[in-house]
């Protein structure tokens, strides 16, 4: 089975589905800020929330089967110059976890394997072996019929620049197969992030497919960035637009609700927004590592320094065990590094404002 069981996989079924961080918050009565996601400190953009909160009204009709004009305006975000030639390529999905098993079902059949880290998000893999994929792992020299690269890696904080990606892509995938790229992460990088993106790669991905018959999928889950968890939307980029409505094909209609998409459609024109995530979050990241290195010098950081949050090895089990156990207690949890990951020394903290940030630092008092 893909999924690893635990005692504390709270409302997740160990045994069918695959451990997520987030859920801590539903059953607490102490409930101050999650640690445990790696959503935008910043919360929910307010112009967007009322967006939101307006397509309410509006919740008699069936959304848009076309999910316009939401699409339409996310295209022009990732596109800003192209996005009327590119469009056609992009569809919209009810997260990025409804996209990734569409694409793997519509992969060719036979080997799949996860990017070069050590370990990264589990949907790829868990969609993998519920199709009856044969498993590669991830310092396999074979190359496979479908790879799945998460980039940057959550949780390891690991980033492959173009350059490396793109040789990892030509090491790693057969021809005629599939790579999805997981860029959800890299719109933090910074006001230049779609020059550093695939998003950019527009002659790379054609000559790909039709050299080699290699279909490179850019995958977005847009709940992170906006921290829109609970709305749940996700993209994906095609290699062409036959690809597009091959998904579109299987997609069951009315996935993405009326009140996502009015979110959507709000949220990516709120610059300001993001203009104050490029500028705080890698500052309040560093804040924080400063403040736990000092705290705790055996503790060893890692990630990309505009990333949302922090994996740490705390090179104990019982010590991760425990700073995961004064976390939820004091209302703050943070992620195991344990569940799904199998990494039971680790834990990984989100990128939070200062004054939330003390209120998990004074939680570990006693570590």
């Amino acid at each position: 089975m893909p999924i690893n069981s635990t005692s504390k996989s709270g409302p997740w079924d160990a045994k069918l589905q695959q451990f997520h961080g987030g859920q801590d918050w539903v059953g607490m009565d102490n409930f101050v800020e999650d640690f445990s996601v790696t959503t935008n400190a910043f919360g929910m953009p307010p112009s967007a929330e009322q967006a939101a909160i307006q397509a309410i009204s509006q919740a008699h009709h069936y959304p848009p089967a076309d999910q316009e004009p939401a699409r339409t305006s996310l295209a022009r975000f990732l596109w800003p110059t192209s996005y009327q030639s590119e469009q056609t390529r992009l569809i919209l999905g009810n997260g990025a976890s409804e996209l990734i098993d569409l694409v793997i079902r519509m992969a060719p059949a036979g080997t799949w394997k996860p990017g070069p880290f050590r370990t990264q998000y589990k949907e790829y893999e868990r969609s993998a072996r519920n199709n009856n994929f044969d498993m590669l792992d991830a310092d396999s020299q074979a190359k496979a019929n479908v790879a799945c690269l998460v980039n940057p890696c959550n949780p390891t904080g690991d980033y492959l620049e173009l350059p490396e990606l793109k040789q990892w892509i030509s090491s790693n995938v057969l021809p005629g197969g599939f790579v999805l790229v997981d860029e959800s992460m890299q719109p933090w990088h910074s006001r230049e992030f779609r020059q550093h993106s695939l998003l950019s790669q527009h002659e790379y991905i054609r000559s790909l497919y039709e050299e080699q018959g290699i279909s490179v999928f850019i995958m977005h889950s847009w709940t992170k960035l906006w921290c829109c968890t609970g709305l749940r939307l996700g993209s994906v980029v095609c290699p062409t637009e036959q690809h597009m409505r091959a998904i579109k094909k299987n997609q069951v209609p009315w996935s993405v609700n009326i009140v996502a998409l009015a979110f959507l459609n709000a949220v990516v024109a709120d610059d300001e927004y993001l203009q104050k995530t490029w500028q705080m979050t890698p500052l309040w990241r560093q804040q924080s590592i400063e403040q736990l290195s000092a705290r705790f010098p055996g503790w060893e950081f890692f990630g990309r320094e505009f990333l949302s949050w922090i994996w740490v090895d705390t090179k104990s089990d019982a010590v991760a065990q425990s700073a995961v156990d004064l976390a939820r207690a004091a209302g703050v949890p943070v992620r195991s590094g344990l569940p799904g990951y199998n990494f039971p020394t680790f834990i990984r903290i989100a990128v939070r404002e200062p004054a939330q940030f003390a209120i998990l630092l004074d939680a570990w008092k006693s570590l």
